[in-house]
């Protein structure tokens, strides 16, 4: 009765510290269930949105600047560029050769053009009505003594010679570089080209008269 006691003892105790088959069964398909739950799922289009957060992050990496100085294979001073942001800010900006291109900016930019354009009016007006002047004096005669026969003369007419005779007349001063004159050997009528303007060439007549 005693042994039988006891053995009825360590059964029970056996019982309660070690697991059945069945338990040890539910506590691994319990772990694998907890473990498949730690991990996270990404559905389609979480992954679609994210991807496109960086394109618009890259179309960022352009900046508008304007240049404040010519720029070798790049552009010249007073352009509007789109450049990469790297590039502006470790070259162009530390070097002062450009400026983002702020509305203020922009603005003065613009104002200095239309300067710069009213200017160049002025300058051509002015030339166009030098030449009406030299045009309305002319022909400018040259006095010079003939030698041998027919119309040849003795040496020539220059341009400092057409230089001279148009400060007489009108009083204004001409560089002899911007007077184009043909070879003048013998008496006749000439005409010498007087460049005032890159768009504006006075065709000054010369009659050059024997004696």
């Amino acid at each position: 009765m005693v042994g039988a006691s006891t053995s009825a003892v360590v059964a029970a105790a056996a019982g309660a510290l070690l697991p059945t088959f069945q338990g040890l069964r539910g506590d691994k398909i319990t772990s694998k269930s907890d473990h498949h739950a730690a991990v996270p799922s990404y559905s389609s289009s979480s992954s679609y949105q994210r991807l496109s957060v960086v394109a618009n992050k890259r179309v960022q990496k352009r900046k508008q600047v304007v240049l404040t100085e010519d720029v070798q294979h790049l552009g010249k001073a007073g352009e509007l560029l789109a450049v990469k942001t790297g590039y502006f800010r470790n070259f162009l900006y530390p070097f002062g050769k450009a400026k983002i291109a702020t509305a203020e900016l922009l603005k003065s930019i613009r104002v200095e053009e239309e300067r710069k354009e009213e200017e160049k009016r002025r300058i051509k007006a002015e030339a166009e009505s030098v030449a009406k002047m030299f045009q309305s004096f002319g022909p400018f005669s040259v006095r010079r003594k003939k030698g041998g026969q027919g119309n040849l003369i003795f040496g020539s007419v220059t341009t400092q010679d057409i230089i001279d005779i148009i400060r007489a007349n009108t009083s204004q001063e001409i560089d002899k570089r911007i007077v184009t004159l043909p070879e003048i050997r013998e008496v006749g009528q000439y005409i010498a080209e007087i460049k005032l303007h890159v768009d504006v060439i006075a065709q000054v007549k010369i009659n050059v008269i024997g004696q």
